[in-house]
């Protein structure tokens, strides 16, 4: 089990933007162009990039997805009490 990974988001309001965000990017837009036009997170003007972080340093929603993708996975919507992610595993 991985101890630390390197992800990137994509923070919107809604679920209904979540799931058009996730609509786009299956669409095959790139994760970082769609990150800086709709994050809400201040990580979105890096395309999303929130680094490599370790158990514990994210909320528990958060986390819990971030760490069960695979390289290169998207995830669907994840609510937390920020608004809705969209989780991409890096590495």
């Amino acid at each position: 089990m991985s101890t630390k990974v390197h992800c990137a988001h994509i923070l919107v309001k809604t679920e209904t933007e979540a799931k058009n965000v996730k609509a786009r990017l299956d669409r095959g837009e790139k994760f970082g162009a769609v990150a800086q036009q709709v994050s809400l997170c201040p990580s979105g003007k890096k395309g999303g990039d929130l680094g490599t972080f370790t158990r514990g340093k994210m909320v528990k929603e958060f986390e819990k997805v971030a760490f069960e993708l695979c390289k290169g996975q998207v995830s669907g919507p994840v609510k937390t009490q920020f608004g809705y992610h969209i989780i991409k595993r890096l590495e």
